[in-house]
């Protein structure tokens, strides 16, 4: 632009004609152009290696230009970042912080509080001694983070449950540990996800985070109000498989159920081993079958609750242990979409702190069953349905009978084609229907385990 406007001076000064002059104006006004927006008309201006020089606006938008890259995008002091792995003993509450992470974090309310003891005079000495990482600093750390709450951010956060507060454990390692409820808000996994760590320092940030962002006070959706915080995957596997009933025919169970006169009389013939059998000779026959259990989880039996007697099994008492009491008996296999209902139903009716505490319940319970089911999958599992063959013969001849109308020119290729497709969709609907009721066919009593994981 300098060098164009130059030259257009001298060429003013000599008195040339217009044709050479408006020919400069437009290679200034080109120039002009280039520098505030090269490329937009016209080819861009090429620099040294054959690349576009660039522009004004180019320095400013987007993600590496000067708003986003420099003014936007700031380093946070007192904070951390670390991959994510799953806390399965942790509450609800909590979050596992590596130890030399919270080192570095703490570090300013380490030496204050060194200093207030008399460990040591100097922040030279402070340093040292928490290098050195001495049995004080572990002991004053473990102090500090005492009702100090850190915040953990998952980016992108695209809501509010982005950021949430916890209160730190100090654990082993370098990663840190989350509760397994809280992923579903962070959208966060457990396949090398990564999440920052943010300490609030001010009296009043802490208070601002113990007030609303803590993790119990946010496991609705602010969208909805639906339970943002559920088991999954495990955790329901265990629940399900706890509940399920697969061996129940009223006909057959009608006359030789087993009767419990409470619940707790169903936990101790469970733990001790002993079966309780009054429509046998041998009123206590003892039967402890492979899991230790003195009773089949999912053996129907008959059981006093309040002033009345519900059909029900053991699984079922089991999970109606960490049940509220105000929510009475639940009877039935627990899929998700009821489990949502439960603990929206728990927190309308009891409160959030119930609700928070039966959450983690749940959470122990499902994967301590998962665990003792010990369900895997086998090649026997998957069965196939006996007419597959033959179905799938007699399709490829159909098929043929439409390829052999194209060829013959009853039909358009279109239409050839659109046929086959909706012939090969029926008869793939048709075998997984089929499919799906072997699999939830039980044998002998014994649960698919594919169907389970379904």
């Amino acid at each position: 632009v300098i060098n164009r406007n130059n030259r257009l001076k001298s060429i003013l000064k000599l008195k040339t004609p217009d044709v050479i002059i408006r020919n400069e104006k437009r290679m200034l006004q080109e120039a002009v152009d280039a520098l505030f927006d090269n490329g937009r008309h016209g080819h861009p201006v090429m620099g040294a290696g054959n690349r576009p020089l660039k522009s004004l606006s180019e320095m400013l938008k987007g993600k590496q230009g000067r708003f986003r890259q420099n003014l936007l995008g700031k380093r946070v002091d007192y904070s951390g970042r670390s991959v994510i792995v799953i806390g399965p003993d942790l509450k609800f509450n909590q979050c596992g912080l590596p130890k030399q992470m919270a080192l570095e974090l703490f570090e300013p309310f380490i030496v204050k509080k060194l200093k207030e003891l008399d460990y040591i005079y100097t922040i030279r000495s402070a340093k040292k001694l928490i290098q050195k990482q001495s049995a004080e600093v572990w002991d004053v750390l473990e102090e500090i983070i005492k009702g100090h709450p850190v915040l953990l951010n998952r980016a992108p956060t695209l809501h509010r449950l982005g950021i949430q507060a916890f209160e730190p454990v100090l654990i082993e390692g370098k990663a840190i540990r989350i509760h397994p409820l809280v992923t579903p808000a962070f959208n966060a996994d457990f396949d090398g996800d990564q999440m920052a760590v943010h300490i609030p320092l001010s009296i009043e940030a802490q208070l601002e985070a113990k007030l609303l962002l803590m993790s119990p006070d946010n496991i609705f959706l602010p969208s909805s109000g639906k339970p943002v915080a559920l088991p999954t995957q495990d955790m329901i596997l265990g629940l399900y498989y706890l509940m399920i009933d697969p061996t129940y025919d009223p006909e057959k169970h009608s006359k030789k159920l087993k009767i419990f006169r409470s619940p707790q009389e169903v936990l101790l013939a469970l733990g001790a081993g002993i079966s309780y059998n009054r429509f046998k000779e041998k009123s206590n026959e003892t039967r402890i079958d492979e899991t230790g259990r003195g009773l089949d989880i999912h053996e129907r039996i008959k059981v006093r609750i309040d002033s009345g007697i519900i059909d029900t099994t053991p699984g079922r008492v089991i999970f109606n242990t960490i049940v509220p009491e105000n929510l009475g008996f639940q009877n039935y296999a627990l899929r998700k979409k009821r489990l949502s209902e439960l603990v929206l139903d728990c927190y309308k009716r009891i409160g959030l702190e119930a609700t928070v505490q039966f959450l983690d319940d749940m959470k122990n319970l499902g994967f301590s069953e998962a665990t003792r089911a010990s369900l895997s999958m086998g090649v026997t599992d998957v069965r196939v349905p006996k007419d597959k063959k033959m179905v799938i013969d007699s399709t490829y001849k159909i098929v043929a009978k439409v390829k052999k109308q194209y060829a013959d020119g009853i039909i358009t290729e279109g239409e050839m084609k659109s046929k086959i497709i909706s012939i090969w969709t029926e008869v793939s609907d048709s075998l997984s229907e089929k499919l799906y009721k072997l699999i939830c066919e039980t044998h002998e009593g014994e649960l698919n385990p594919l169907f389970l994981m379904m």
